[in-house]
């Protein structure tokens, strides 16, 4: 049976002395490293990218470009970036080794160079590079389990397809602060929430089942849509952060008296399109959650008939154009709710989040648009 051999670490050697070249590749090879060797800077970028090594050994004092000028092209090239740079001189001052470590370097040798240190430095920042790769790695792991755990607690519309809505979610990192719920109150009433935690990643994210065990506590019949949203205030102010905010709109629809209830919490109005074609912005003036003693809430009841569609969604959606305000993103949005509205819900969802969108170079926030249909 054939054992296997993990590969060993790659070091790329930058000298213009033949005969430094040779010493650090004997010296290296010796214990086992692989090298390869550049004697320009020009080269030795070239070389970076293509062979990808786990160290440089980069001389500083060559012609052309400087050890200090390839160091700081390799550390702006995203490909190269990452690459721990040891610098290699005779120039031993004090102002040559903190401009050395200053433009990206993680240890300067002086020259005449020996082996043993060499292979010291070299040794320990190539176990400094291994346990950071395997935090990262650590890291997205948890991350990707958050992720997955998050998206578990999203309700799907095919899991409840009788509360008639469709939604585009779109986290800006591995794990968002927006979060949407549905809540199944009876047969023929719903309650339809979009939140936006403050702030983006896992201290936001780690938030969102606790709100969607509080919907589903505030969210029944005994509770008024008001009692539901103080429901989530009062706790929510024990659990957030110094300076940490929820910004809410919970649409709650009784299908059989046909009456929409909106109350909002700090977010963006939601946006009523009529079977008509008729288009109504409910702007409300209310505070976020979590922040004060005493909330102050603002509730809007409206007559709806089925066919007519309403939107709730983050600011992520009406802010996506760079330096645009949010007046006119709330104008493109609408624009598009009403533009598309004869086309079935998920696929009228997906068409304005993507007008809403036109434009933008990349998101720098959480997406979230909530689409529901009034139905019979």
């Amino acid at each position: 049976m054939r054992s296997h051999v993990k590969q060993s670490p790659k070091i790329l050697i930058v000298d213009d002395t033949p005969t430094n070249l040779e010493l650090l590749e004997t010296v290296l090879r010796a214990e086992g490293f692989r090298t390869v060797s550049a004697t320009d800077g020009s080269s030795a970028r070239a070389l970076g990218k293509l062979e990808q090594p786990d160290l440089i050994l980069l001389d500083v004092m060559m012609p052309g470009e400087s050890g200090f000028e390839t160091c700081s092209r390799l550390k702006s090239d995203p490909a190269t970036s990452n690459i721990p740079i040891i610098f290699l001189s005779a120039l031993d001052d004090v102002k040559s080794k903190v401009t050395g470590l200053k433009i990206g370097g993680v240890d300067y040798i002086s020259k005449p160079v020996h082996g043993e240190e060499v292979l010291a430095r070299v040794r320990v920042h190539l176990r400094i590079g291994e346990n950071n790769r395997a935090l990262v790695q650590e890291h997205r792991a948890r991350l990707e389990s958050l992720r997955e755990a998050q998206q578990a607690i999203l309700v799907r519309p095919e899991d409840c397809p009788e509360a008639s809505f469709a939604v585009y979610y779109r986290p800006l990192e591995e794990t968002g602060g927006d979060f949407y719920d549905v809540v199944a109150v009876d047969a023929d009433v719903f309650g339809y929430f979009v939140a936006d935690v403050s702030g983006h990643g896992a201290s936001a994210a780690f938030l969102t089942s606790a709100i969607k065990a509080l919907l589903r506590q505030y969210g029944g019949p005994l509770y008024s849509p008001e009692d539901t949203m103080r429901g989530v205030d009062a706790v929510m102010r024990q659990m957030l952060g110094e300076e940490q905010y929820l910004t809410a709109c919970y649409a709650h629809l009784n299908r059989r008296t046909r009456k929409l209830s909106v109350v909002s919490a700090g977010h963006p109005p939601m946006v009523l399109i009529r079977g008509s074609g008729q288009a109504t912005v409910v702007e409300m003036n209310s505070d976020p959650l979590g922040m004060f003693s005493s909330v102050v809430l603002q509730r809007t009841d409206l007559r709806v008939s089925p066919g007519d569609r309403f939107y709730l969604y983050s600011d992520g959606i009406i802010e996506s154009t760079p330096g645009a305000p949010r007046k006119a993103g709330i104008e493109k949005l609408v624009a598009a709710c009403g533009e598309f509205r004869g086309l079935p819900l998920a696929t009228a969802t997906s068409n304005i989040a993507a007008r809403a969108l036109d434009g933008t170079p990349a998101p720098s926030d959480d997406l979230l648009l909530l689409a529901v249909e009034v139905s019979a």
